[in-house]
C-alpha cells in the first residue's frame, strides 16, 4: 500500500496541521512481520513526515551547528519515532513523533557539542540560567540580573546560578591563541601558561641521593666529590690520592651504577 500524503483538515491550526494522513499505514505496519515489505512501508511514512523534522531542525539553527547536519539529526528522530510508534496506546503520531525527534536534536547539542565535558545536571542548570538571564534583561535595566534576581526567577539557590553561569563557558572554550583582551601586542594565552621546570626534578634526585650517599665507604664518598663536585678529572684524582686512574674509573662506574639502583629501588617509576 502507498501513504496517502493529503493534510488532514483539523478544527485548528497547529504547527503540524499539514501532516499527512498515515493512521491507515501504521496500522498496517503493526499487523506485518519484519521483512522487506514492512521496511518499505516504513520507508515510505518516514519520506511522509520528513517536511515535519525538517521544520523542527530549523528551529535549532544559528547554535554552532549547520542545518544540514541539523536535518540528519532531525531524520534519525525521525526514523526512530516511525519505528517505534504503536498505534494501539491511542495517542496520535505527531504527539509521539515530534519530542522524540526534538529529544534527538538535543541529545546531540548535549552530548557532541559542548568544549569540555560537562555533566548533564550541569547542562541544565546553564540552560535555565540562560533563559532566566534573556528574560530578565528585558524587564531589568541595563546593569543585567544578579544572582539573587535570577535565583528567584529559576527557584535555584545561588550556588546552582553560579554552577550555571561558569558552564556557559564550557561550551564553548577560548582558544589557546586567542589574544588577552586589554594587550595590544598580540600576547595570547598560550603565552601565559607555565612550562616544566627542570631544578625540581634536580631537587628531587638530590634528596634522594643523600641518604645513600652517606651510607658509602669514605673513599667511594671522596672520589665522587672530587669529581662531581669539584670538577676534577679522573686523572687529578688518581694523582691525588696516590692510585691509578683506571681503579678511579672503575669506582666511580660501581659507586654510580649502585646508588642508581638503590635510589629506584627505593623510588620505583611508574608507567
Amino acid at each position: 500500500m502507498s501513504v496517502r500524503t493529503q493534510a488532514k483538515r483539523p478544527s485548528a491550526r497547529h504547527p503540524h496541521d499539514d501532516a499527512p494522513d498515515t493512521d491507515a499505514a501504521f496500522e498496517c505496519i503493526a499487523t506485518l512481520p519484519d521483512g522487506p515489505e514492512k521496511d518499505a512501508l516504513r520507508q515510505e511514512v518516514v519520506c511522509a513526515w520528513m517536511p515535519m523534522a525538517e521544520r523542527l531542525a530549523r528551529q535549532f539553527r544559528n547554535r554552532g551547528e549547520s542545518l544540514e547536519d541539523l536535518r540528519q539529526i532531525a531524520a534519525l528522530g525521525l526514523v526512530k519515532a516511525v519505528a517505534r510508534y504503536d498505534p494501539a496506546r491511542g495517542n496520535t503520531f505527531a504527539s509521539f513523533a515530534v519530542p522524540t525527534v526534538v529529544g534527538e536534536v538535543k541529545r546531540h547539542f548535549r552530548d557532541h557539542t559542548w568544549g569540555t565535558h560537562v555533566p548533564r545536571r550541569v547542562q541544565e542548570l546553564r540552560n535555565r540560567v540562560r533563559v532566566a538571564e534573556r528574560e530578565l534583561s528585558h524587564s531589568l535595566d541595563q546593569r543585567g540580573p544578579s544572582v539573587a534576581e535570577i535565583a528567584a526567577h529559576t527557584h535555584l539557590s545561588d550556588q546552582e546560578v553560579r554552577l550555571g553561569m561558569e558552564a556557559m563557558n564550557s561550551y564553548s572554550p577560548l582558544s589557546l591563541d586567542a589574544e588577552l583582551p586589554g594587550t595590544a601586542d598580540g600576547y595570547s594565552l598560550t603565552e601565559t601558561l607555565g612550562d616544566t621546570e627542570p631544578g625540581y626534578d634536580r631537587v628531587v634526585d638530590r634528596e634522594s641521593l643523600k641518604p645513600q650517599l652517606r651510607g658509602l665507604p669514605e673513599r667511594e664518598r671522596q672520589i665522587l666529590y672530587l669529581r662531581f663536585f669539584r670538577g676534577m678529572s679522573q686523572n687529578s684524582i688518581a694523582e691525588e690520592l696516590g692510585i691509578s686512574q683506571m681503579h678511579v674509573s672503575r669506582i666511580l662506574s660501581r659507586t654510580c651504577a649502585t646508588l642508581r639502583d638503590r635510589v629506584m629501588t627505593d623510588h620505583p617509576t611508574t608507567t
